[in-house]
């Protein structure tokens, strides 16, 4: 199925990876990632770094799935409320989740300057507005819960928010300073390609797998054209995709869409170029690029197939239009690009990250939500750790024996 449709800004401004290495015979490794986007490739890193040998597949061209699509905002903060989400999983466990995302931030900054990988990572402020005032309330609440848990957080009346980022918020907002964007594709493009030359790690594009089989000393794959594979473990990396590897649904699909803007004079930017979103649901949200431009994504609409999600393309792109000048009325914006993506979300909006129950050889790191790539860093890590046999506190948070409580 097809993730994305229009043109993801993000491979016209690095040009699509000339990569193509399709696997031609059977193959015998220690681990097998599945999926080559910005999962795949956080990965692959952390066992790379760890020494342990892996190797990626994926049916299509290096991160051409939903990576490419990502419009990369990095955020502590979970599509799910804190004060929401302490309600669902336990005050204590919804905490860890949003301090562990806080601490995936920096951890991923440490990954591209060790690499070298020239991502676009940026550090920034994040501005989470009320869409009404009613919301004001919602606000309070959380900022009580983030003070006592001691994450980053401010509490700013509209007027301060009009005063400082000349944005035109309809309530209150929560600041804060410890949030990022980057650019995905190149961050995964840029890991894959830093490891196959350093680790001669092995990618193997245009290569489907059809089936995946548990043994007691491993796994065995057939892939789309008759070749097997004999590994120690598999690590499934491909979101929503992994569908087919898992015995039950636990996510619910979702179309977004964005557009970005032609580049904009610097005078015309808010300050400090801060990362914008809001509490309504679905939610708006806005960043820049390194080169002025504005991107806007949002509107969903639940999924039902990919036509459905493209006819719509048109209609949300006017209105996202109509609330960014809303929002920043003497911004002179004219849309240059759109696209509408598929991506994956949970109840509690929180990822799964382990082994399925009865699966010990078969790893899911599937980092559902809005904030996926967050997610992938912790995912990696958790994974890493398992298979090092190095207890990590955070794989319960994640894990999937939370299904049975909360589905």
């Amino acid at each position: 199925m097809d993730l994305h449709s229009g043109l993801p800004y993000w491979i016209v401004r690095n040009s699509l990876l000339d990569y193509f290495h399709p696997l031609e015979g059977d193959l015998s490794t220690d681990i097998v990632i599945i999926g080559s986007g910005i999962t795949g490739a956080l990965m692959a890193h952390e066992l790379c770094r760890a020494g342990i040998e892996c190797c990626v597949i994926d049916k299509r061209s290096i991160a051409t799935g939903s990576s490419a699509a990502s419009t990369a905002l990095l955020q502590y903060e979970i599509d799910v409320p804190l004060c929401r989400m302490a309600k669902i999983i336990s005050e204590e466990n919804a905490a860890t989740a949003y301090h562990a995302c806080l601490q995936s931030i920096s951890d991923i900054e440490k990954v591209l300057k060790e690499t070298g990988v020239d991502a676009g990572f940026e550090q920034l402020s994040s501005v989470f507005y009320a869409s009404s005032s009613a919301d004001n309330k919602l606000l309070e609440q959380e900022y009580e819960i983030r003070q006592k848990h001691k994450l980053p957080v401010n509490l700013l009346k509209k007027q301060e928010i009009r005063k400082r980022y000349n944005v035109k918020v309809p309530g209150n907002a929560l600041v804060n300073g410890t949030s990022a964007q980057m650019d995905a594709y190149r961050a995964a493009t840029g890991l894959l390609t830093y490891h196959m030359k350093k680790n001669s790690l092995q990618v193997f594009t245009h290569t489907d797998i059809k089936k995946c089989t548990e043994t007691p000393d491993g796994c065995i794959m057939i892939t789309d054209k008759g070749h097997k594979i004999k590994c120690g473990y598999v690590i499934v990396a491909t979101g929503f995709e992994a569908e087919q590897f898992l015995p039950q649904k636990i996510m619910d699909l979702t179309s977004t869409y964005a557009l970005i803007s032609h580049p904009v004079a610097t005078e015309y930017l808010w300050p400090e170029h801060c990362l914008i979103w809001e509490t309504a649901d679905p939610y708006l949200y806005i960043r820049t690029t390194d080169g002025n431009r504005i991107i806007v994504g949002g509107e969903d609409e639940k999924f039902s197939d990919p036509e459905h999600r493209d006819s719509l393309l048109r209609k949300k792109i006017r209105i996202l239009e109509k609330k960014i000048r809303k929002l920043f009325p003497d911004i002179p914006f004219k849309t240059e690009m759109t696209w509408c993506g598929t991506f994956s979300n949970t109840k509690d909006g929180l990822p799964f990250i382990g082994n399925w129950p009865d699966k010990e050889r078969i790893f899911f790191d599937l980092g559902y939500g809005g904030n996926g790539i967050t997610f992938s860093m912790i995912g990696a890590q958790i994974i890493c750790h398992m298979l090092q046999g190095v207890k990590d506190e955070r794989s319960h948070v994640f894990g999937y024996d939370r299904i049975e409580k909360y589905w």
